[in-house]
């Protein structure tokens, strides 16, 4: 089999495709043939070792584990003793993230709670773009508690992975919903169910105004005080992405904030959950939520792959195939 994989941190010219014997499952475990894999910001940050704390579990001065890639569909080859759930040729889709990443390969080994059936509706590609950005975005939005119908909600960063589903999955929730992103994603996030659209290059949010129930911060880099200007009285600012600062500010500052405006700040690292991609699952196949992909690339092109989501230019997911897969 082969995979791609990197000994040392840095740009993606360290990845090598390199050559392997097959695994084979222990008990608990099930091998997976990959059919797609996609890219998310943790793989960008695992491959420069960037920000440090990226390097905590994956090894101080080089990576303790050489394939990156959590997002994954294929179809069950074998399975490993007391797997019970899962039997060879079901198509299945998972986040990896918890498990030792190990998606960019043609074979994976993995913990059989990791995956679920992939929904019968997508491709192997499409659901590859679902897992991580999918749960993400959900419990981002369950977060800080329960949406109300008609609530106001703010996507800040509405165009990428987490974004686009963001926008879906408040929509579902009865949500009335706000995107900020580029120019050129407007007519996208229209077309995913937000109302309205704010172009961030033109028009700053924070001081138009309005005031939101919920902002979810996907990819921004606002102070806190900005953005809780632009909350409601009792609103709520949950923070799953954006740059280091603004993650940290709300990591640190956000309990304190809270206490002395009447509001919820928080950021949020989102966890790997089965349940969470079972429901996902069922508003796929019910067609009410849609993953959208940018551009597929091969396996032997994922550091053209991760350079161009280092861009950060693209419109939903960036997917990987394997040649096996078309053949």
């Amino acid at each position: 089999m082969q995979a791609m994989t990197y000994q040392t941190y840095g740009a993606p010219d360290v990845l090598q495709l390199t050559t392997f014997t097959r695994p084979v499952p222990k008990a608990g475990e099930v091998l997976v043939q990959i059919h797609a894999a996609s890219l998310n910001q943790a793989d960008l940050y695992l491959l420069r070792g960037k920000p440090w704390v990226a390097r905590l579990s994956s090894g101080l001065r080089r990576p303790k584990r050489p394939t990156l890639g959590a997002d994954i569909a294929g179809r069950v080859i074998t399975v490993g003793g007391g797997v019970t759930q899962f039997q060879p040729g079901d198509a299945v889709y998972g986040d990896l993230a918890a498990y030792g990443f190990g998606g960019f390969a043609e074979y994976v080994c993995v913990r059989a709670e990791a995956l679920a059936p992939k929904p019968a509706s997508l491709s192997f590609a499409q659901a590859a773009a679902v897992p991580m950005a999918a749960v993400t975005a959900l419990q981002g939005m369950r977060a800080a508690g329960p949406i109300a119908g008609g609530a106001r909600v703010l996507i800040h960063g509405a165009s990428g992975g987490v974004g686009t589903f963001a926008v879906q999955l408040a929509k579902t929730m009865g949500a009335h919903v706000t995107a900020v992103c580029s120019a050129r994603h407007v007519e996208q996030a229209r077309t995913l169910g937000a109302e309205h659209v704010i172009d961030y290059t033109q028009e700053d949010f924070t001081r138009d105004g309005r005031r939101y129930d919920l902002i979810l911060v996907v990819n921004g880099r606002h102070p806190l005080a900005q953005y809780r200007r632009a909350l409601s009285p009792r609103g709520r600012l949950v923070v799953v992405g954006g740059d280091v600062g603004t993650i940290l500010r709300a990591t640190l500052l956000g309990s304190v904030v809270s206490l002395a405006h009447s509001i919820t700040v928080r950021s949020l690292i989102a966890r790997p959950s089965r349940d969470d991609l079972l429901f996902v699952g069922q508003l796929l196949d019910s067609g009410v939520v849609v993953p959208v992909i940018d551009r597929c690339y091969p396996l032997g092109e994922l550091p053209e792959a991760m350079r161009y989501l280092a861009t950060g230019h693209a419109r939903g997911k960036i997917v990987i195939t394997m040649e096996q897969a078309d053949q």
